[in-house]
């Protein structure tokens, strides 16, 4: 019933690729999701700093009782981190869980680029969760190895073969899902110039720069993600931003070499029938210099040969206005 995605939770230092992964930062974060979700009372990042209260309250079976969300499923996999939370009375009709990892970073297979993808099913609809951190580069050309990690990824991630369900299949393929969410920074940028760019941003034209944004054109062009859907994108930008900022990086670096013109990197893209996108929106929590993208779904789930709809995305309690940002400019 809900999913949260984080990326570079750790440095992608090759200390942090090449060796044991170090799961104290995915701790600290699910402890604050659900401190988040389940609003038992304020929290503050100070309080997580030993590793006893790092530990997430859904672990205490007192605690657990008090919840309107439950923790199903957690993966880390170098700085990509994905979990799944599901409202209590559901968590008895989740089944066939199943996790599969894809590297394609360092040498095409490390993990500091790549996916974690969650399969699951609720009642007798099947769901898959994509979260992902596709190659980098701005480069002409750096857009056909996203396509080429988007291919890899739907090719080789494999889910663990279960129990055959003398009712139904139980998909071992992203696509053999019923409904299907890929998120993530996907990376693909604007097929401008900086100055282009600049010029655009200035003026508040989204529409003309999202004319030339790159997995628009590769949609299109049918070279990735044939199939797939995303919704109307209403909001500034998401990379690359100076820390702790609403300016954009390529305003305060000197060097050209660092410069980074400015892109839609963080999407949302749904495959399957029974869903429907209520919300896309961006955040502006300013710790990274991506700023934060969700979305709301509606989902159909077959239960006894009927559908009901459940929530699928941001807490839909949170009001929508609180979390879209005002247009503004390059500046």
């Amino acid at each position: 019933d809900l999913f949260c995605r984080f990326q570079e939770i750790v440095p992608l230092n090759a200390g942090n690729v090449l060796v044991i992964e170090d799961n104290e930062p995915a701790a600290k974060w699910l402890a604050l999701i659900s401190q988040a979700i389940n609003k038992p009372g304020k929290y503050s990042p100070e309080d997580s700093d030993s590793k006893d209260s790092a530990t997430p309250q859904f672990a205490c079976s007192e605690a657990k009782s008090n919840m309107n969300y439950c923790l199903v499923a957690s993966k880390q996999m170098v700085g990509i981190f994905l979990s799944v939370w599901v409202r209590r009375e559901l968590v008895q009709h989740v089944g066939h869980l199943r996790v599969a990892t894809i590297g394609r970073g360092i040498m095409g297979c490390l993990g500091n680029k790549g996916c974690i993808a969650m399969s699951m099913s609720l009642h007798r609809t099947s769901f898959c969760f994509v979260c992902s951190h596709l190659a980098s580069g701005e480069k002409e050309g750096d857009e056909l190895k996203r396509n080429s990690d988007v291919a890899e990824i739907l090719k080789s991630a494999q889910f663990p073969r279960i129990c055959k369900s003398p009712c139904r299949r139980i998909p071992e393929r992203i696509l053999d899902h019923d409904r299907v969410i890929w998120f993530g920074d996907l990376n693909y940028r604007v097929a401008l110039s900086y100055q282009e760019t600049r010029s655009l941003l200035r003026n508040n034209d989204w529409n003309s720069l999202l004319e030339r944004d790159q997995l628009k054109i590769e949609r299109e062009a049918g070279r990735v993600f044939n199939g797939w859907k995303e919704g109307k994108i209403t909001f500034a930008p998401t990379y690359k931003y100076s820390q702790n900022s609403d300016i954009y990086a390529g305003e305060t670096v000197k060097s050209k070499k660092k410069r980074r013109t400015p892109a839609w990197c963080d999407r949302i893209l749904w495959h399957g029938n029974g869903m429907e996108q209520l919300q896309y929106l961006r955040g502006e929590s300013k710790f990274s210099d991506h700023r934060p993208v969700c979305a709301v779904f509606a989902a159909q789930a077959e239960m006894n040969n009927r559908y009901r709809k459940a929530c699928l995305g941001a807490d839909s309690r949170i009001p929508s206005d609180e979390l879209i940002p005002q247009r503004h400019s390059f500046y």
